[in-house]
């Protein structure tokens, strides 16, 4: 496992017009099973599909329908449970919330309140190299997603697109221990980064596949850690909730303001109201929404439609067994097993593809000359034509060809990197573009020796330079791969060099 020191969260500390303050921030993340149905009906849950054509009985909630619960996304919730350590509950209920949502039919969304299928767990973010520090999961529940309203189409109606609506979501709540912008950023990435690699929602913030809503507070200094020693929220002030955040950028420019925001109001003698607050991105400020309500405000009642869930043992040993090797071991084992540094580690399984493409390069090859390799020239030609490592047009196998090449001493870095551009853009065998393109470094020492004994007896003044300062000795390797046209082995040159010489 990796090595790390755990540090203590440090608070964003800002500085009022009368005092300072700090930030407090707990998390509730919605994201949404990774499903090709929904969670109690065989709807399809395609992105971009027709408005209305992805909607059973069920979701429309038509007279006679009940909901029928998909084991799947039941399983889906156990694997990213399990993927956060966390407790998996064998008995768990689904209740109804009732709100009036305009784009759900059945008025009411069924979730869980009283019984959630995952408690407690947690999630390690890694702040600098060798030091992170540990949000507390409370809990991990399922509920079905709403409908979508469709406001800009005509001047006086709204629209209601019903696709959305029963697709599973996860609501994975934190504990209040994010403590500024930066971390809430780095808190949210980590976790879409092991979504990702358990299979259980592809993180998609663009598609609202992975919506965050942000509950932000201040206090004076001090008064978080009588929270801790008391769990008494008193002492960590009124929250208000900025609701479906989907930029990473957003969040933490949002929490910023808010936070702001609320330090006015209270160095102004007024209180905070709890409340629900959208984030305007062109502003850059927070409006109110909705006054936040609590769960009795909700209604909540266990489903008459839906058993208690019990699941067992058996089972959650059976997905812990399949799981898959997560971010944390995998950069593990890259830094024991290739001798990579915490940053190469870091980039190389930020997801699941470029750790795969990256361990495929090295396999059998030097790893670190490997990492190199796919971090400089292909993740850097990648970001700058804007295509992810999917659609890279050099794959695993041509690159590694590449650095066989490059390592038997066939070609040089020079030739290397010419002979990517030719990959790159043609395609093709390395090897056979390599000789095509009489891309050979040159290893005769006769010729390089000729060349060599040329150069001395033309340069007599360079030559008792270079024996008075060996470091000017590098002129006559220059020289002699310039007159090879770049193919001379440099190290072959470098050793003649120093041997004629008598360096």
């Amino acid at each position: 496992m990796l090595d790390l020191t755990f540090e203590a969260p440090k608070p964003k500390v800002i500085q009022g017009a009368k005092s300072d303050w700090e930030l407090v921030i707990g998390m509730e993340i919605h994201a949404q099973v990774a499903s090709n149905a929904k969670l109690f009906s065989g709807a399809s849950t395609q992105f971009g599909a027709e408005p209305n054509s992805n909607v059973a009985f069920v979701d429309a909630a038509m007279p006679g329908m009940l909901p029928v619960i998909n084991e799947f996304c039941v399983e889906q919730a156990v694997r990213t449970g399990l993927g956060l350590k966390a407790q998996i509950n064998l008995f768990s209920a689904f209740d109804r919330k009732n709100y009036f949502y305009p784009d759900l039919p059945q008025g009411y969304q069924i979730s869980q309140l009283y019984h959630p299928i995952v408690g407690e767990g947690e999630v390690l973010v890694e702040m600098s190299p060798g030091v992170a520090r540990l949000v507390r999961i409370e809990r991990i529940h399922l509920e079905q997603d709403a409908g979508k309203s469709i406001h800009d189409m005509d001047p006086t109606m709204s629209f209601v697109d019903l696709n959305r609506t029963g697709v599973a979501l996860m609501e994975i709540v934190s504990r209040p221990d994010i403590r500024g912008p930066e971390e809430a950023a780095a808190y949210v990435t980590k976790l879409r980064q092991i979504l990702r690699y358990l299979g259980t929602c592809d993180g998609n913030m663009q598609n609202g596949n992975l919506r965050a809503d942000v509950n932000v507070s201040v206090c004076r200094p001090g008064q978080y850690e009588k929270y801790q020693a008391t769990q008494d929220f008193a002492h960590l002030g009124t929250r208000c909730e900025l609701k479906n955040m989907n930029s990473m950028r957003f969040i933490q420019m949002a929490i910023d303001y808010e936070a702001r925001r609320q330090i006015a109001i209270l160095e102004d003698g007024g209180s905070i109201t709890q409340e629900t607050r959208l984030y305007d991105p062109d502003k850059n400020e927070t409006r109110s929404m909705r006054s936040k309500e609590e769960a009795h405000d909700y209604r909540y009642f266990p489903d008459p439609d839906l058993l208690p869930l019990e699941i067992e043992q058996e089972w959650v040993d059976h997905i812990r067994d399949t799981m898959p090797e997560l971010p944390d071991a995998k950069k593990a084992r890259f830094m024991a097993d290739f001798g990579l540094t915490d940053y190469d580690a870091n980039v190389l399984t930020a997801d699941l593809e470029s750790g795969a493409f990256f361990e495929q390069v090295a396999q059998g090859r030097d790893g670190k000359q490997a990492a190199n390799w796919v971090i400089n020239e292909l993740f850097g030609r990648l970001n700058k034509e804007g295509r992810s490592i999917a659609d890279s047009p050099v794959s695993s196998g041509q690159l590694g060809g590449v650095l066989d090449l490059l390592a038997s001493g066939e070609i040089t870095g020079k030739m290397a990197k010419d002979l990517f551009e030719i990959v790159w853009t043609e395609g093709g065998n390395p090897a056979e573009i390599a000789a095509r393109e009489g891309m050979k470094q040159v290893t005769d020492t006769g010729a390089i020796e000729a060349a060599l004994d040329a150069l001395i007896a033309a340069n007599p003044a360079q030559v008792e330079k270079a024996r008075v300062n060996a470091k000017l000795a590098g002129w006559f390797t220059g020289q002699v791969l310039k007159a090879t046209g770049g193919k001379a082995n440099p190290a072959v040159v470098n050793e003649m060099v120093a041997k004629k010489l008598g360096l």
